[in-house]
């Protein structure tokens, strides 16, 4: 039985009425329709959903910005006490530090200071000019030093060829990232204040070989859990000393002759000590001088040169 939507055409040739083919292109207008209506009866009801209905999720994210909303009022003035708080307890650090250290309390970001030079499109002429000039005459000044220690160590080796200071590396196949800390005033790892620091720090893994950087006689050998931990000091001739501490293990006995070049003890962290290195401090006459000053004849210039900018301008030392 055809349906009523059917349409009908006159055959002439059998004088009678026949159902008229589907023409395709009416079947593929349904599919089209159909799908459209299906996609838009979806859409409306996602939109439905949504307006009147929630997840999980969403009700305990509501519920966490109303308390959020709610407790902002409290936490505003909270923050306003904390930051009172900060500023005072940053004076009484800085009494603190005048007290027991006789210095004010070190700034907790050291370039803080340098901000001006990341703006330098708005930098004055004139202050780039001053502080250049300031770099250069630290800089000049340094040089002079360091001249001036050579010129003595010549004069002093002129006179007697026989009292050569120490010269040599105290550790085998140093290079200059090794370099720390020299003589100076430097931030103490553990107070972080700036305090004297009387000899030279070199790092190295745990257990490496300390070698005597002159001939000399063992004076001296203490073994401590304090301060420069423990230590051995050569005496050499023409009045020269030299100090390694922090030594984990040592392999000579006081009143001990050494050779240059001969192990002492080996690389630790006994004393105080931030992390394993060699502590090498040289006296001249009781008095300290700078150990970077005394190891140049022992690298290339270029080396030299890298270690001597390295001890320089280390600012923390390790002990």
């Amino acid at each position: 039985m055809a349906g009523k939507d059917s349409k009908y055409v006159f055959d002439r040739g059998s004088f009678s009425f026949k159902e008229a083919p589907r023409r395709i292109w009416r079947v593929l207008r349904n599919i089209v329709l159909l799908l459209l209506v299906s996609a838009s009866g979806t859409i409306l009801m996602y939109f439905a959903v949504s307006l009147f209905a929630s997840t999980k999720t969403e009700r305990q994210l509501r519920r966490e910005i109303r308390m959020y909303e709610k407790n902002y009022a409290l936490l505003e003035p909270k923050a306003d006490l904390l930051a009172d708080v900060i500023t005072g307890l940053q004076v009484k650090d800085n009494e603190i530090y005048e007290t027991v250290f006789h210095t004010g309390a070190p700034d907790v970001d050291p370039i803080n200071s340098l901000d001006f030079l990341f703006g330098s499109d708005t930098i004055p002429d004139s202050r780039l000019v001053l502080y250049t000039a300031e770099k250069a005459a630290d800089l000049s000044a340094r040089t002079s030093s360091v001249e001036a220690a050579f010129r003595n160590i010549l004069a002093h080796a002129a006179v007697d060829a026989g009292s050569m200071p120490p010269m040599i590396l105290p550790l085998e196949n140093m290079t200059y990232p090794q370099v720390g800390a020299t003589k100076g005033q430097k931030i103490n790892p553990f107070y972080k204040a700036y305090v004297q620091h009387n000899g030279l720090d070199l790092i190295a893994p745990q257990e490496s070989p300390v070698l005597a950087t002159a001939d000399g006689v063992v004076c001296d050998v203490e073994r401590s859990s304090k301060g420069l931990g423990n230590r051995v000091t050569v005496k050499h001739s023409g009045g020269y000393q030299t100090v390694y501490a922090h030594l984990s293990d040592i392999s000579v006995k006081k009143d001990q002759k050494v050779t240059k070049g001969q192990k002492i003890g080996s690389v630790g962290m006994s004393g105080a000590s931030y992390a394993p290195h060699l502590h090498y401090e040289v006296l001249k006459d009781g008095e300290y001088m700078d150990p970077v000053n005394y190891i140049f004849a022992s690298v290339s210039p270029e080396e030299y040169a890298n270690m001597l900018f390295m001890a320089v301008n280390t600012q923390q030392s390790m002990d």
